[in-house]
């Protein structure tokens, strides 16, 4: 398989230190705010995001240990095996996230989010606004 390399434009400093203290998903913390600082070189790339109520960020899982392509469901509220790919798990192949979170100010090249759920520390390897003409509800 080719390696595809990505690179953190930013990183994300939350107040969820460990996995165990975090979030199974930012629906349950929809007033907990956090800061990503983005790096200077990728700073000019923010010009015009304060336009956004909200954001896409998207993250690496890099805490997690690797991954299984067929997992039990972690709170079982839905017995049986499935396929990762069915699932919200961090243990994935690429381990990739994506949040959509509230953009609450812009500092310079500080974000503050709002309805986060990522860890403390978390790489941040892209930010897409989010418009909902553009990415509906389904």
């Amino acid at each position: 398989m080719e390696a595809i390399n990505f690179r953190p434009i930013g990183y994300i400093h939350s107040p969820f230190k460990t996995k165990e203290g975090s979030p199974r998903q930012s629906i349950h913390t929809p007033e907990v705010e956090a800061i990503i600082d983005i790096k200077p070189e990728f700073s000019a790339g923010l010009l015009n995001l304060e336009l956004y109520s909200h954001i896409i960020v998207l993250f690496h899982f890099h805490l997690s240990p690797g991954y299984d392509l067929v997992v039990e469901r972690p709170r079982g509220d839905r017995p049986g095996p499935r396929g990762v790919f069915s699932t919200r798990s961090p243990n994935r192949p690429n381990g990739i996230g994506l949040s959509i979170v509230e953009l609450v100010k812009i500092e310079g090249a500080r974000l503050r989010i709002r309805g986060v759920d990522m860890l403390d520390g978390t790489p941040v390897l892209d930010i897409k606004p989010y418009d909902s003409g553009l990415n509906p509800a389904p």
